[in-house]
């Protein structure tokens, strides 16, 4: 493609880039979805959900900042192109919500946490990744498809909030988007505490710009390219599967955006362990934690892909483009977290 390097070669670098960027924001700006939800659960702090927000603003400003600038076409990208399934985005991200609390982290934090040395989190990374392939194409695929399917978007308007609402004030989508990712920016920085931590501001604002990084370098591949590549951006579900295929079968494989950030989120939180000097080989001892770490693994790589992503993907990836099914995805997910760190915490159910 462009001095020998090609098409597939360039998405997985546009991926290796914005997932570098990821896992140095998970090591050193702590970043996690789980930890955000645990803070403001129980230790009364709403500083890490403000940056999760700030991370959505930020790539909602961006994408359809892209979107504008002709840079990026909103109903090629793969949240925009299929119609939404409302019982899927509940019940995935239930599931998916759940099964972080009993694994105790998500695909992208247990990637920053093995990037520190966390073996624990190896475990978590195999089976999840196992897990949604299981469901996109093994054993669960017909019945994913038979209970919750999602077809092709049909119809003019693209099924994303912004869309919809220019569609009826018969005006353009982008505008309403800029409001709305402003809107949510400045919900996100009304706070003094979070006003004066920059630090916490700036990788909140980073993980939105890996976001829209990934948007704008696989539509460019895409736009410039002859191979069919398809405009995507950061989210770790399928990819974790894409991964481990592609480390086994490399030589007769081809490397993908997935791949890259997945490459990428690990040298991240690699170097940033290294920076903090956390980097430390760890590993569990107790059966039972082993136990349910694979089960709450198992449940999210089911739960991401029924749900069409992830805490990233459909958090942060498909918010950016105002996706129908983000907010209610992302929702869920902060249910189904709530009612599993419940359960681990006071032990109304025992699992063992």
């Amino acid at each position: 493609m462009w001095d020998g390097i090609t098409e597939t070669a360039m998405v997985a670098l546009v991926g290796f880039g914005g997932g570098l960027l990821l896992g140095l924001a998970a090591r050193l700006g702590r970043f996690c979805t789980l930890g955000a939800i645990e803070d403001a659960l129980y230790q009364g702090s709403n500083l890490r959900m403000r940056m999760w927000f700030l991370a959505i603003g930020v790539a909602i400003l961006g994408s359809f900042s892209l979107i504008g600038l002709g840079a990026l076409q909103a109903e090629s990208t793969i949240y925009l192109s299929f119609a939404w399934n409302p019982l899927a985005s509940i019940f995935g991200g239930l599931l998916f919500g759940y099964g972080m609390a009993l694994a105790g982290n998500c695909g992208f934090g247990a990637l920053a946490r093995l990037g520190g040395g966390d073996l624990r989190s190896f475990v978590i990374v195999l089976v999840m990744g196992i897990s949604a392939y299981v469901t996109i194409s093994g054993p669960l695929a017909r019945l994913r498809v038979l209970v919750f399917p999602q077809p092709p978007a049909e119809g003019p308007t693209p099924p994303g909030i912004a869309h919809w609402l220019a569609s009826g004030l018969g005006v353009s989508a982008v505008p309403v988007g800029l409001l709305i990712g402003l809107a949510i920016l400045i919900a996100a920085l009304a706070s003094r505490e979070f006003i004066s931590r920059p630090r916490a501001i700036i990788w909140g604002a980073l993980v939105g710009i890996a976001i829209v990084s990934g948007w704008a370098g696989t539509n460019w591949v895409a736009e410039t390219g002859f191979a069919a590549v398809p405009v995507e951006s950061h989210t770790f579900s399928a990819p974790l599967g894409d991964t481990i295929i592609y480390a086994m079968t490399s030589s007769g494989n081809t490397l993908n955006f997935g791949v890259g950030s997945v490459s990428g989120v690990l040298a991240g939180a690699f170097i940033g362990s290294l920076i903090k000097g956390h980097f430390r080989w760890e590993a569990c001892e107790d059966p039972r934690e082993l136990k349910r770490q694979i089960l709450g693994a198992a449940f999210m790589g089911i739960g991401a892909v029924i749900a069409f992503g992830c805490t990233i993907g459909q958090g942060i990836s498909a918010f950016s483009v105002l996706f129908y099914g983000a907010p209610v995805a992302l929702a869920s997910i902060f249910v189904g977290a709530a009612i599993g760190l419940r359960q681990l915490i006071t032990g109304f159910v025992s699992v063992t």
